[in-house]
């Protein structure tokens, strides 16, 4: 149980790549579905959106809830709710599908902090960012093919063949959710008396809110790329939004499963490499606006670098939160950062929407990588304040 290679995680990681599948092809479905049955782009974001919004919304006291009741009990529940949402996909309007992400986004919120904490609570140190980075990794596989599946199922397949996928996805991941074993995620009654200690020696969350804020500005740029990259390739005549979203994902799959163990896993700030990764961000939000000037390459390029940083940022934080939170909350506040991540996609999707609406897709991603610049200049001009909390941490 040492390894995040071994059997019991890799059913995990299994679990969680059936879990997400769906949102493969819901994520390229439900905005070309949306503006088939005359939404806007404020419409149709408000209602991609409203998935990570209510997934921030119920972070906190998932892990809470977990905590009490045990992670089995309460991810067996989720997964009926999560099939019956799967199915009102299929057989309602827009006014069904906002309805279906609100319980989409519950039972993600629960499903996934069940499955993180597990994980973080289970790994030694060393292994957390490998643990966390190749547990995305399989949350995103199905992004691979899921956007040329759903392109399929869109072009030639008709309703019925997404009724057909979406029923046969619900009953897999239930059937494979009810026989996977979960451990208790709760820390020992020294680790929460050691935690306590360490809060008071620490006194404050500083480097918590500065990943959240990271999180948070980065995570609106993914998120405008995953909810109108299916328009805007639309847009573009050499464009295809199911190539663009499994380059994306592709990257994102070779990197978290190959460079897994080169990620920062030490608690100590690597505010470079952070700095780093946002401007890559940064660079692929703004060769998404200039692509139709720029070519194919400039659009396929966006990609990759976007895959890039969606890659690697998520489990540097989030291992190096691991280290430097008070043990007897660190759960708690590691939701509130997924919190932040949920917000800012829900964000690109909700916020962006309007901009795009008020003057285009290409001003929209202008706007996202404008946010990512920020994100750089947060992480570079507090190297010193995390630097000392991870040195702080480690005593």
């Amino acid at each position: 149980m040492n390894s995040a290679l071994s059997k019991p995680f890799l059913r995990l990681y299994l679990l969680a790549l059936l879990f997400f599948s769906a949102n493969a092809i819901l994520n390229v479905i439900l905005p070309l579905r949306g503006a088939a049955l005359g939404a806007s782009n404020g419409q149709i974001g408000l209602i991609m959106g409203t998935y990570m919004f209510t997934c921030m919304f119920f972070r906190p006291w998932a892990g809470r809830l977990i905590h009490k009741f045990g992670p089995e009990k309460i991810l067996r529940s989720l997964l009926v709710v999560n099939g019956l949402a799967l199915i009102l996909y299929t057989v309602t309007g827009l006014e069904g599908y906002l309805a279906a992400r609100v319980m989409q986004g519950v039972c993600t919120a629960f499903f996934s902090m069940a499955l993180q904490i597990g994980i973080i609570d289970a790994l030694p140190e060393q292994e957390r960012s490998r643990g966390i980075s190749l547990y995305s990794l399989f949350t995103y596989m199905p992004t691979i093919a899921g956007p040329i599946l759903a392109i399929g199922l869109w072009n030639w397949g008709g309703m019925g063949a997404f009724t057909f996928a979406m029923i046969a996805i619900a009953a897999g991941t239930g059937w494979f959710g009810f026989h996977v074993k979960l451990q208790r995620a709760s820390p020992p009654e020294d680790a929460v008396r050691e935690g306590d200690g360490e809060s008071k020696r620490s006194g404050k969350l500083g480097p918590l809110w500065i990943c959240c804020l990271l999180m948070l500005f980065v995570s609106v740029v993914f998120g405008s790329v995953s909810t109108f990259i299916p328009l805007y390739a639309g847009q573009i005549p050499y464009g295809n939004a199911g190539v663009f979203l499994m380059v994306q994902a592709s990257v994102i799959v070779i990197v978290r499963f190959a460079f897994s163990k080169k990620l920062p896993s030490d608690g100590r700030w690597h505010a470079g490499f952070v700095g780093t990764v946002c401007l890559i961000c940064a660079g692929g939000a703004m060769l998404l606006s200039l692509s139709p000037m720029l070519g194919p390459t400039a659009l396929y390029g966006a990609a990759m670098l976007i895959g890039l940083a969606q890659a690697t940022l998520y489990p540097t934080l989030i291992s190096y939160l691991t280290f430097v939170l008070p043990k007897a909350s660190r759960n708690v506040l590691i939701g509130w950062f997924i919190a932040m991540a949920d917000l800012g996609v829900s964000l690109g999707g909700a916020g962006m929407g309007p901009v795009a609406d008020a003057y285009s897709y290409r001003a929209m991603y202008s706007v996202s990588a404008a946010l990512a610049v920020v994100c750089a200049v947060v992480a570079w001009a507090n190297r010193k304040a995390n630097s000392e909390a991870g040195a702080v941490a480690s005593v």
